[in-house]
């Protein structure tokens, strides 16, 4: 598998967020707990990073998960 090592390393900081938050909170509060893993492992991320929408090869809007 082309990707399996950095898979491996980013379910083992998903594991490492939830054995240590448990359940019950929002998932604003994973994300930045998750954020924060995996930066603390070596791995560049970005959250909330805008996308641009094309259509007809034109910027029409741009979108956020939040």
């Amino acid at each position: 598998m082309l990707y399996k090592e950095l898979t491996d390393e980013i379910l083992h900081a998903f594991y490492q967020v939830h054995y240590k938050l448990g359940f019950g909170f929002l998932e604003k509060v994973y994300k930045n707990a998750l954020f924060l893993e995996l930066n603390e492992i070596g791995l560049k991320c970005e959250t909330e990073k805008p996308i641009n929408v094309y259509y007809k090869e034109k910027v029409v809007g741009v979108f956020t998960l939040i």
